[in-house]
């Protein structure tokens, strides 16, 4: 996995993002809250260093009750970092994001960095090796170098991306919390002998970033939402803060390989576990549907469909998935084995697929395997082998965006349907 070190340096000068408006400002992650005797130290929402909205001038151009219009973009077709204030990586160092800006264009992608996720000091210190999470000492400017080329629907050069004419930014991963969480805390080892104070702040990142997107995109018409793994996940829980702030006439959603799952015997440890480690309660009451959120957090999808009920919400992931399904698991159930993990992931697609066949717009792609990547992130490299019947992942992407036809679901439970 990609894990590029962070500086923090001014954008170009005619769009100078990185505003160190207070101590705690950009590339300062200031001190963490006091022991709460748990053995952990943590703060959640306000409490990370964010910046209250005070109507002073900001990143934004902000002044009172006024806005103003965004700048003209600094570059064309090509990666250009932005870094907010008040924005972290889990180290406390500065957050970026990346935008790529196409000429004419009225469209929008938000494509969300994939890169695993921790809840202790075992996942993010890294001594579970690959069960653990990405760039923990941050993003560096060059970060696009590697992440522009993983998949066809960040390349311009790709004729398998049928978004390549639209303004893209790529949503980089350094929480550990697939987007989503609004907590920091200090994790101990086992033994006590380490500490490690770490930032959960996806979610309290992708607020700002969604905001910041609505100021520079204001008139959007077609907004699409996607990623993979972590990214895919995090798409999913962002994307209603996300559609609010950028407001399009249109949205699509695809969740690559990061299935939010209702809650079972299976999945019910999981999302007990992180809502816990990340403060998934915080992000959980920003949004309308918190209450069934809270009876069970997989009923997202659902409640997504009926909350904009004209979007256009898909998910893909191979059946034979062994890597998310890893994370789902295996740390949760002891002793259980591989055939066991794909056992458990195909109990709980069906529950997936039961909900998702109960609205009209929701829809799902699952091919059975490919070996590449133990069958993880199907939009990763190409849209090769990730066949079902006659329909590979490209087909049905263009599907979800084409809004004069219905959607439909493809699964390919065996792999009879497959390359």
């Amino acid at each position: 996995m990609f894990d590029p070190r962070l500086f923090c340096t001014p954008l170009l000068t005619a769009l100078t993002i990185c505003v160190a408006t207070t101590a705690s400002g950009c590339g300062d992650a200031g001190e963490l809250a006091d022991t709460n005797g748990s053995g952990e130290t943590e703060t959640t929402g306000a409490d990370t260093g964010e910046a209250e909205d005070t109507g002073e001038t900001g990143d934004t151009g902000e002044t009172g009750d006024e806005q103003e219009p965004p700048p003209p973009p600094p570059a064309y077709d090509e990666w250009v970092p932005i870094e907010l204030p008040n924005t972290y990586c889990s180290d406390g160092s500065q957050y970026k994001f990346f935008v790529n800006w196409h000429e004419g264009a009225d469209d929008l992608m938000v494509i969300f960095e994939p890169g695993g996720a921790c809840w202790d000091y075992e996942s993010c210190s890294g001594e579970l090796g690959k069960l653990g999470a990405a760039n923990p000492n941050g993003i560096s400017d060059n970060h696009m170098e590697a992440w522009g080329i993983h998949s066809p629907l960040v390349r311009r050069d790709s004729s398998q991306n049928p978004m390549r004419d639209w303004n893209m930014v790529f949503v980089s991963y350094c929480t550990g919390d697939v987007h989503t969480g609004s907590r920091s805390v200090t994790y101990e080892s086992k033994d006590g002998t380490k500490q490690l104070a770490y930032k959960h702040v996806g979610h309290d990142n992708m607020v700002a970033v969604s905001e910041w997107l609505g100021w520079q995109f204001p008139a959007t018409d077609k907004l699409y939402a996607g990623g993979c793994s972590a990214g895919g996940a995090g798409s999913n829980v962002n994307y209603f803060f996300l559609r609010e702030a950028i407001a399009p006439n249109f949205g699509y959603l695809v969740n690559d390989s990061g299935p939010l799952f209702p809650n079972s015997v299976n999945s019910a440890p999981l999302h007990e576990q992180i809502t816990t480690a990340w403060g998934l309660e915080t992000v959980i009451d920003e949004t309308p549907i918190a209450a069934a959120l809270t009876e069970d957090f997989g009923s997202i999808n659902a409640e997504m469909a009926d909350l904009f009920p004209d979007d256009r919400l898909a998910i893909t992931y191979f059946v034979r998935d062994f890597n998310y399904s890893r994370y789902s698991y295996e740390r949760f159930f002891e002793g259980i084995d591989e055939e066991g993990i794909h056992q458990k992931f195909w109990e709980d697609s069906l529950l997936l697929m039961d909900q998702y066949d109960d609205r009209e717009n929701l829809a799902y792609f699952l091919p059975y395997f490919r070996n590449i990547n133990d069958s993880h992130c199907a939009s990763i490299i190409d849209f090769g082998l990730t066949d079902v019947g006659e329909w590979q992942l490209g087909d049905f992407i263009e599907l979800v965006l084409d809004d004069s036809l219905p959607l439909q679901s493809f699964v390919d439970p065996d792999g009879s349907q497959g390359p």
